[in-house]
């Protein structure tokens, strides 16, 4: 027998399966690692497939050596995943195994948690000298507990009368696996909840469903994670497995809190934020069939369980489902393979869906549900829409408008809770010279500094570099310096000087820390009145029964960005974090500040009509030739040296000139430039940016690839993205 292995190696034959004879004695499936001759090297690779002939002369091949696990740690539709990803992203097929794999394979170090036990080991308490009390205690309190660990016997009675009852035969040491779960502290109420209508019939359409994808499309509040917990519900009793996905890892505790109250332990999180040995344990709790739902982040949909029977992505519309580094794919393409291996329903649940998927919904290619009503029958909250021209005309030429600070007493006064939305972190998101205009920008990136008042630095939020704040200006020595938009630091900062009540902040600042993103909102939980100021990580997902302010401090940020999505974000960003206030009894209200008030977005958002703003969204994209009408491709060019960039990103655009002339019809859109974003982490940056017409992707994309492939040289690297979510 000939197995095909990829090897395990940081190069371009990553994405080459290698036939290696099979010994007669050993037998071997698809997924298992294996330990084989590679060159001069002996190294591990995991088998893809096995076939009784070779296309290469026999007598060249060499044997595998041997099996590395007893079990294998990739299934065989893992790997079918992976020739799948290999096709559709055009990435390497090692790369796409590598996403599969335990987070202990690199390293071999993380072991799983051995704690040391103590038991008793005699019928009855033999009879011990009169000295010996320590020795005692510790056998009544073994004859009461029957076992117990070693650390808390030492600590209780010490360890020497212990050694001396372990050395005597009466007490025995053992060891037992103990699992390192991830700590919650997020606490979530128990409630009976009661079902309405629509709830109830999408619950039952789903759960009667095989393989189908379909588009949740419910307002904030409406209920949809009732929906997905039901359908779960449903696939447990049928003997099969789940994955949960959310799009932030800010959401991930009190969507877990939730699952723990359904679910109890055979509920497992996956994401970046927990320690080795965490997702050690809940990678292997998941593998071992001891949890059956894994709830977690992007990654998650690559967790080690079998006999999937519904996979959800919640916030559907989230561009962090799209990996933007290497290997690079979209998590729904991805999840919609998997339940096609499974033969089980695709949940998309959103309240302001992509517009790629609701058109896709119109088309008939996913299927539609709609909640349409807040699940306890309350109405969403009013958005007010405040002209900060106004404002400035008026004289307040401050943060926050006047009706919002009114708002706010209100809110504060009557003991409740607000949540305020500034998309930008730090103090100020630049400083500038009042005399000479000189802006600091970061050595690395081709970005302004953000200035940190509370570390008094200035940084960069690309490559996280720091630097010292500015006394005076290093170019003119002007001591006059200008702070430019605020961010959320200076949110904080202004609103403790207006209110007495403790103020939280959420954002990547003040969630460096494991776990202090979930101490931050446990505690803003049940601290009323209190406010909650944050970045998108506090516009989705949330519930918080006492929030019924929202404050939108600035809506024009997402809008002003170069990117044909920016409509489409702020529009939704508004709409999600409006869905925070008015969750319970108590009536909710929002106050967006803007410049642009009569902009559609904000018209549509505030009367949260969806199908308006996509009728007039789908339109635009339609006369401009963006997706979902075509196929939009980057190209990304990067390297330390500007030359090398410049010169490769010339060479491939000149190849794809070249494919354009022969499929002229085809191209909507061909042009090379310097990416917006010109140099990130001491790489400079260009970009080719391709629109194809969508009858002939299958045929220019692979031929795109291929050109890139073939051309890539030392010192720069390429990348080509499909429908990428940043094009900065």
């Amino acid at each position: 027998m000939i197995a095909e292995v990829i090897v395990n190696v940081e190069s371009k034959i990553a994405g080459k399966p290698f036939d290696y004879v099979v010994p007669n004695e050993m037998k071997v499936t698809v997924g298992e690692r294996v330990f084989v001759p590679f060159g001069n090297r002996k190294i591990d690779g995991y088998i893809v497939s096995t076939k009784d002939t070779s296309t290469y002369d026999s007598s060249k091949l060499k044997e595998i050596i041997k099996k590395e696990d007893k079990q294998p740690l990739l299934s065989e539709n893992m790997v079918k995943v992976c020739f799948f990803m290999q096709n559709k992203f055009y990435i390497r097929l090692g790369d796409a195994i590598k996403l599969f794999l335990p987070p202990f394979s690199k390293s071999g170090k993380i072991k799983a948690k051995m704690t040391e036990y103590v038991k008793l080991n005699v019928d009855t308490l033999p009879n011990l000298s009169k000295s010996a009390k320590k020795q005692l205690e510790i056998l009544l309190f073994l004859q009461e507990k029957n076992e117990a660990k070693q650390s808390e016997i030492s600590s209780k009675f010490g360890l020497s009368p212990l050694k001396t009852l372990i050395e005597k035969g009466y007490v025995s040491k053992y060891y037992l696996h103990e699992n390192r779960s991830p700590e919650n502290k997020f606490k979530v109420e128990k409630k009976d909840i009661v079902l309405n209508s629509q709830q109830i019939d999408a619950i039952d359409t789903i759960i009667k469903s095989k393989y189908q994808t379909f588009l949740l499309h419910g307002v904030t509040g409406s209920g949809k994670t009732e929906v997905y917990i039901n359908c779960i519900q449903d696939a447990l009793r049928k003997g099969k497995t789940a994955i949960m996905l959310v799009p932030e890892i800010s959401l991930t505790p009190q969507m877990f809190a939730r699952f723990k109250n359904a679910f109890g332990d055979t509920v497992a999180i996956l994401h970046s934020s927990l320690s080795q040995g965490e997702r050690f344990d809940e990678w292997n709790r998941l593998k071992d069939g001891k949890a059956k739902i894994a709830i977690g982040a992007r990654s998650c949909i690559f967790a080690p369980i079998q006999n999937v029977g519904i996979i959800v992505i919640d916030e559907e519309h989230d561009s962090s489902y799209y990996s933007e580094s290497n290997p690079r794919f979209h998590t729904h393409e991805v999840a919609r393979y998997i339940a096609y291996l499974n033969n089980c329903p695709l949940i998309l649940g959103s309240a302001t869906p992509s517009v790629e998927s609701f058109y896709l919904a119109k088309q008939g290619e996913y299927r539609i549900i709609r909640l349409t009503n807040r699940a306890n029958e309350k109405e969403l909250p009013a958005i007010e829409i405040v002209d900060m021209l106004g404002e400035i005309r008026s004289g307040n030429t401050g943060v926050f408008s006047q009706k919002f600070l009114n708002e706010l007493d209100n809110c504060i006064k009557a003991g409740h809770q607000a949540m305020i939305f500034i998309n930008r972190r730090g103090f100020s998101s630049f400083v500038m010279c009042r005399e000479c205009g000189y802006v600091p920008k970061c050595e690395d990136c081709d970005v302004s500094l953000v200035y940190h008042k509370e570390d008094n630095m200035l940084k960069c939020h690309y490559c996280n570099k720091r630097y010292k704040a500015l006394t005076k200006c290093p170019k003119c020595g002007s001591p006059s310096i200008r702070f430019g938009a605020v961010g959320t630091q200076r949110v904080v900062e202004e609103l403790k000087n207006m209110f007495e009540v403790p103020i939280f902040r959420l954002d990547n600042d003040s969630t460096q820390n494991k776990n202090s993103y979930i101490d931050i909102l446990e505690n803003f939980n049940h601290t009323s009145p209190s406010i909650l100021v944050g970045t998108q990580m506090i516009a989705k997902g949330h519930d918080f029964n006492n929030v019924t302010l929202v404050g939108i401090v600035d809506a024009d940020v997402s809008l002003n960005v170069s990117d044909y999505r920016a409509i489409e974000r702020t529009f939704s960003l508004i709409t999600q974090v409006s869905g925070r206030a008015g969750r319970s009894e108590s009536e909710g209200k929002v106050i967006l500040q803007t410049y642009y008030p009569k902009h559609f977005a904000y018209r549509c958002a505030s009367t949260y009509d969806y199908g308006a703003f996509f009728k007039k969204e789908i339109s635009l994209r339609e006369v401009a030739h963006f997706p979902p009408f075509v196929s939009l491709l980057r190209v990304l060019v990067m390297s330390e040296f500007e030359k090398k960039a410049e010169e490769e990103t010339h060479a491939i655009f000149t190849k794809i000139k070249e494919l354009k002339e022969k499929f002229s019809g085809d191209f909507v859109y061909l042009s090379a430039m310097k990416c917006p974003r010109k140099r990130i982490e001491k790489k400079f940056r260009f970009q080719i940016m391709l629109r194809i017409v969508k009858r002939s992707e299958s045929v220019l994309i692979p031929k795109i690839y291929e050109i890139c492939d073939t051309m890539t040289r030392n010192g720069v690297s390429v990348f080509v993205e499909n429908d990428p979510q940043n094009l900065s």
